[in-house]
């Protein structure tokens, strides 16, 4: 892997905190996952996302909330109903997810992946508070690698390719341009294919230049920017576009959901996919 691909993915983690804190407000995180810097940021931050709120329509932690709590609907099912038995969550940073999860379904094995130093982290929290084990254990993964051991062939390795996965990435895609995020899933789909069932779960924000909220969309983008010192950009113009993208790296079949429309709110500004090799 070389030295730029490494840059290129370091600056993610600094929203993993704040995002972490924000699953804890709402009731959907254990305290050992707040970190102080994440409780730091939330405080320093909501002046300006009371701003967003009010004055552009724009809710920060409602979107963070809305994708989360999607992802997790879309999940459970794949257990319950497609028999889904191993789970990793890459770009895992501090999600709760898989605590959660391995306490409703303990039959799962479920896999968290992140750069380096956040998996270290991560990893000796979950070891600090008896989780680390046979069903949650950690990986270090870096999705640009194309080779090496932080590439995604070896963090699949790892798994029983006789039984079905579910892949989740949940606030990673928009960090990227779409030509290294388009590289990845490509991979992705590649060691997918490799299972008797392969689905990938992830959020995207697509660049909806008609959407009657596009501008507060783009101070949104604008201010996420800034606060995780690199650029956010806009992946394809609607849900057509977004399928298309999905197949041309491999995927079999795609599904885009707009959350906020199935809740009667047809102002949404995110979209979640599920894609399956």
């Amino acid at each position: 892997m070389s030295t730029r691909a490494r840059a290129s993915s370091a600056h993610i983690s600094p929203s993993a905190h704040f995002t972490g804190y924000v699953w804890y407000r709402h009731n959907l995180s254990d305290p050992a996952f707040v970190t102080g810097f994440g409780r730091f940021a939330h405080t320093v931050l909501r002046p300006l996302t009371a701003l967003a709120r009010r004055g552009f329509g724009l809710d920060l932690e409602h979107l963070l909330l809305q994708r989360h709590r999607f992802i997790d609907e879309r999940l459970h099912a794949a257990i319950e109903q497609q028999g889904v038995t191993q789970i990793v969550e890459i770009a895992c940073g501090l999600s709760p997810r898989g605590r959660r999860f391995v306490q409703a379904h303990s039959h799962i094995r479920y896999i968290e992946a992140d750069l380096p130093d956040m998996a270290e982290r991560k990893r000796q929290l979950l070891g600090r508070t008896g989780w680390l084990g046979e069903h949650q254990q950690v990986c270090a993964v870096d999705i640009l690698a194309t080779d090496g051991e932080l590439a995604l062939s070896n963090l699949f390795a790892r798994l029983d390719k006789t039984q079905p996965v579910a892949v989740i990435t949940e606030g990673l895609v928009n960090y990227f341009e779409l030509s290294a995020i388009e590289g990845f899933w490509t991979r992705l789909a590649e060691q997918l294919s490799l299972f008797p069932s392969g689905r990938y779960l992830t959020d995207l924000y697509p660049d909806l230049q008609d959407h009657p909220r596009y501008r507060q969309m783009r101070w949104g983008v604008d201010l996420v920017g800034r606060l995780t010192r690199g650029s956010y950009p806009l992946h394809y113009r609607d849900e057509v576009a977004i399928e298309a993208g999905f197949k041309g790296c491999g995927f079999a079949a795609v599904q885009v959901f707009d959350p906020a429309a199935q809740q009667g709110d047809k102002s949404g500004l995110l979209r979640m996919v599920e894609a399956t090799a």
